[in-house]
């Protein structure tokens, strides 16, 4: 039985170090991300920080990398509680194994007690032959084996404990100068956001002298966003209404049929609003099949980081943005992709780029900002299918790909939908 606890313990602190190590490996990658779109960030901000002119793009990813700098300060705090556990179970660990070895050690030098007073081999025989009978030699004899082979194991589990024990303090050594080294990290994270942050604050100041500047910038913006919800509202409408008259034509047929047979219709009513985009078998799988994989939708590009995040945001005092999606950077000449498969319903210009939409059943997203296309209406899409090219903008070689997810004709936050 003692055998078996140990043999127990041993399995269940394996699979706490397996799980640590993949939860561990997962924040280091998290973290690597982080840093390299931070990295990204920089590079970009040099470029436009050269130029005197303030524009919303280069406030927008002195803001992305703020929020970058605070995600990753948080990554490291996770890694720092997941190495307090760790640290935790090793001293736990390593408190149990030294009570183990103290406890075998001390039945050891029981048995070699033991042993020297009956150490002889006349003694031995004594005992054996000092049985009743021979039944009963044999036994005793069995027992000298047994108890030989007995301190054998002993011995053996003595190594093999204090070898674990070993291992196990060399661990917990290694924990803690990580914990250190990440506490390092994390004090040098925060004074850097500290100093981006004031950075923040003098851009944000300076920002009434060239608000002029920027208003026209935003009122450009927020004509091609007029422009682009529209589109997809007159888009959506006219989804739905050629949906509501499919189902409608049916329902008829199917009264008419039911008069002529003399029978009672079976058609359910027509559904209202947007969720008669899910009233047939197919366009309801397709919804449930959508919404099965919020949180594991790949993203619009390989490779890329959200500059402008869903909601409204603010730049001073008065200048002010809505955006009912995502902006995601990514590299020039980058390909978009289909997040789920679908049908595209339409492609049409937004200003001098394109936008291509997308229906999965209930849903539809939405990729705008496209220098070209590779698809067309009417066309069914795979997941990760190319549907164009990322325009670039010329006045800052910027390249940024604008992704909308909407339910019916309501436009949802995407992140939370697309894998992390």
């Amino acid at each position: 039985m003692k055998r078996f606890f140990y043999l127990l313990f041993f399995f269940c602190m394996a699979l706490g170090m397996q799980a640590h190590a993949q939860s561990s490996a997962d924040l280091k990658r998290k973290k690597e991300a982080l840093t390299r779109e931070i990295e990204e960030l920089n590079r970009t901000l040099n470029k436009t920080s050269s130029s005197k002119k303030l524009s919303l793009k280069q406030i927008r990813d002195l803001n992305s990398k703020i929020r970058l700098r605070e995600q990753k300060i948080n990554t490291i705090n996770s890694e720092i509680n997941l190495l307090d556990n760790q640290i935790n179970q090793n001293t736990k660990t390593v408190i149990n194994l030294q009570s183990q070895l103290n406890q075998l050690k001390k039945e050891y030098a029981g048995m070699l007690r033991f042993e020297q007073r009956n150490q002889s081999a006349y003694s031995k025989l004594m005992f054996v032959f000092a049985a009743d009978n021979f039944n009963q030699a044999y036994k005793r004899l069995k027992y000298l084996q047994q108890f030989t082979q007995y301190r054998k194991k002993q011995a053996n589990y003595i190594q093999g404990t204090q070898h674990d024990l070993n291992v196990k303090i060399v661990a917990l050594d290694q924990n803690k100068e990580e914990k250190t080294n990440l506490l390092n990290d994390q004090q040098k994270e925060k004074q850097t956001l500290g100093k981006e942050k004031n950075t923040q604050t003098k851009v944000l100041s300076g920002l009434t002298k060239q608000e002029k500047q920027l208003k026209q910038e935003l009122s450009k913006k927020q004509r091609e966003s007029i422009q682009l919800n529209r589109a997809l509202q007159a888009a959506v409408a006219r989804e739905i209404e050629a949906e509501r008259k499919k189902a409608e034509a049916a329902a008829k047929l199917d009264a008419d049929k039911a008069k002529s047979e003399n029978r009672t219709a079976t058609t359910k009513p027509v559904a209202k609003g947007s969720s008669i985009l899910s009233a047939t078998p197919e366009s309801a799988k397709l919804s449930s099949d959508f919404l099965d994989n919020r949180g594991r939708l790949p993203w619009p590009v390989v490779n890329g980081n959200i500059t402008e995040s869903f909601g409204t945001h603010s730049y001073g005092a008065n200048v002010t943005i809505s955006n009912n999606g995502v902006d995601i950077r990514s590299n020039p000449g980058a390909t978009v992709r289909a997040v789920f498969s679908g049908e595209v319903r339409r492609v049409f210009s937004v200003g001098a780029t394109f936008a291509v939409m997308i229906r999965h059943g209930e849903y539809f997203t939405i990729y705008s900002n496209l220098k070209s296309t590779s698809v067309a209406a009417g066309q069914k899409v795979s997941v990760k299918q190319s549907l164009g090219v990322v325009a670039t903008d010329p006045s800052d070689d910027s390249t940024e790909v604008h992704f909308e997810l909407w339910k019916g004709g309501t436009p949802l936050n995407p992140t939370g939908w697309l894998a992390n």
